[in-house]
């Protein structure tokens, strides 16, 4: 911001003399003011000419980031206690995203800097339990197996924290149905489409599964029974979808590897315990050659596959994860974003509450705060 131009003061040199008589003095005062405000414009003008990067402000510190990151959500949550991507869509799976990446702080319904929020978020997602089990709302919620199962996830790291008997018996009740409804939902090939598999003809896609697989996970973490045979399905199919390379295709009807999809995929055999699956080091290894370099932005969904990979390495532990996390680290505090009410960052045509939900899981992954991401 410039200086408080002197010319504008009623009384400039103290003096008590009018303006006209300091404004044609040839004292050297007035001089040296004069050549370094010309100075100090010039230096504005040529920098109005450079590009942003020349001299926007300098990266931020991750905690920095973590901290800007979870107030600007905060800040952006609704009164009804949900968050929501573009144009209001995707409600309850934003809310389950942002509420995560709140609890991964350290914070829970109960304690902590943002237990408001998380509550909020809590309420709003209890509220949205249908009496078929689905979390969410067919008619709001476009692709609503999205929400099912990041709600179940959400929810189910909650229960362990709840304090309160009758929540406790209130989230028992809703993740039960939940997982209930996702049973119900999946294909006769053992994955999961945008929406359950009558309502669309046994349709089923690899990143839908992968949500619902995880969200199971953290169900039964919690205590909540899950059928066996719901996950031995759903690991037989990410067998079929997985490709001679590593690469997990979209669907079990074909569609060709996509690194996004066979990150989330080795994330959803580790969440199931399976560690040793013969299929994994052919797996890691397309993934590391997609996503390996953070720059490759040759694919689609980069976030979305970070946000998966990221878990992978965290788990993967040592040199690769540090590794990884360094150039993880480095590129999200470059392309952060500052306002009024933190930080955020907007890339990705589904708006900034899923990248910065995501990108806020990524950097709190070492925090080890939540079961479901623990090693």
């Amino acid at each position: 911001m410039l200086p408080q131009h002197p010319f504008r003061r009623s009384d400039p040199t103290g003096t008590g003399q009018p303006m006209q008589r300091w404004q044609h003095c040839h004292c050297p005062e007035r001089s040296t003011f004069l050549f370094s405000l010309a100075v100090l414009l010039g230096m504005v003008t040529w920098a109005e000419g450079l590009p942003r990067s020349a001299y926007a402000a300098p990266p931020l510190a991750v905690d920095e980031a973590i901290r800007g990151g979870l107030d600007w959500l905060v800040a952006t949550q609704s009164r009804r206690g949900n968050w929501a991507a573009n144009e209001g869509r995707y409600p309850t799976a934003m809310t389950a995203l942002a509420g995560t990446a709140l609890l991964l702080e350290g914070s829970t319904p109960t304690q902590g800097q943002y237990a408001d929020a998380i509550s909020q978020a809590v309420d709003f997602l209890i509220s949205r339990s249908r009496p078929n089990g689905l979390i969410g709302d067919p008619k709001t919620d476009d692709r609503y197996t999205y929400g099912h199962g990041f709600s179940m996830l959400f929810l189910s790291q909650v229960l362990g924290e709840e304090e309160d008997v009758h929540r406790r018996q209130e989230l028992i009740r809703v993740l039960e149905k939940a997982v209930e409804f996702s049973g119900r939902a999946q294909t006769p090939d053992g994955g999961w489409g945008y929406v359950s598999a009558k309502d669309g003809n046994n349709f089923d896609e690899g990143s839908t599964t992968i949500t619902q697989v995880q969200g199971l996970r953290g169900c039964r973490n919690a205590g909540i029974p899950v059928p066996k045979e719901i996950i031995d399905k759903a690991i037989r199919y990410i067998h079929k979808c997985t490709m001679p390379d590593g690469g997990v295709q979209y669907s079990s009807k074909g569609g060709g590897g996509r690194p996004a999809i066979s990150a989330a995929a080795i994330a959803c055999l580790f969440n199931a315990g399976e560690y040793d699956d013969t299929h994994v080091p052919r797996m890691l290894a397309y993934a590391e050659k997609h996503l390996g370099n953070i720059a490759n932005a040759g694919f689609g969904h980069w976030h979305y596959a970070h946000y998966y990979y990221a878990q992978v390495m965290y788990r993967e532990g040592d040199t690769k994860w540090h590794d990884y996390r360094r150039q993880i680290e480095k590129r999200l505090l470059t392309e952060a974003s500052r306002d009024r009410a933190g930080v955020f960052w907007q890339q990705g045509y589904i708006g900034p509450v899923y990248t910065t939900a995501t990108n806020l899981t990524i950097l709190q992954l070492d925090g080890g705060m939540l079961p479901i991401y623990q090693r």
